[in-house]
């Protein structure tokens, strides 16, 4: 079961927070860590079905079965996200745009920023540090009934590119959708 591409990071804009962004660290996860990996996996689809029409198997997990592909298909590339060394999240990109069919698109499929994170900048240091160490054209999904990952999105995004970045619906599957395209 696939969520498409989703984002579980609602990041606002608080009054007075400890800034960690200068803690952040984006890190290749490996083979070893898979199973953190998904274990994490499970936190995210927990919150994403908020948004998104997913129920958990017969054995009470969400699962993820692409997941396997971030280590043996070369045009993904899974990330854990820790904050002062601690765990606090991670990364799917992967190649090929779900709207065009472009191979050289960039595509963050899943996001994922643990609650106890989130509002302080931290979404947003991780997702410019991806787009740093993986330059190209990207486009980022976004479910439009998740209207604080649009706002999050936006905001990343402007913040990365130094100017506002539109974005354009688009409709599949019968969901609708919001993308944001731009260069990094």
């Amino acid at each position: 079961m696939g969520f498409g591409t989703g984002t579980a990071e609602f990041e606002m804009t608080t009054g007075h927070v400890e800034s960690l962004q200068s803690d952040v660290e984006v890190i290749a996860a490996t083979l070893d860590q898979r199973f953190v990996l998904a274990n994490l996996f499970e936190l995210y689809a927990h919150d994403f079905s908020e948004f998104h029409d997913v129920d958990v198997g017969e054995e009470g997990r969400f699962g993820y079965p692409q997941l396997a592909l971030y280590w043996s298909d070369a045009s993904r590339l899974p990330f854990l996200v820790r904050v002062k060394g601690k765990l606090a999240g991670f990364v799917l990109v992967k190649r090929g745009s779900e709207l065009s069919d472009d191979p050289a698109i960039w595509d963050i499929a899943e996001f994922f920023i643990l609650r106890r994170y989130r509002g302080r900048g931290i979404g947003s240091e991780v997702a410019h540090q991806v787009w740093r160490r993986v330059p190209g054209r990207w486009e980022i999904r976004v479910m439009e009934s998740n209207q604080a990952g649009c706002e999050f999105w936006q905001r990343a995004i402007a913040g990365f590119a130094g100017a506002p970045v539109s974005s354009r619906p688009y409709e599949k599957g019968g969901v609708a959708w919001r993308t944001f395209s731009f260069e990094s």
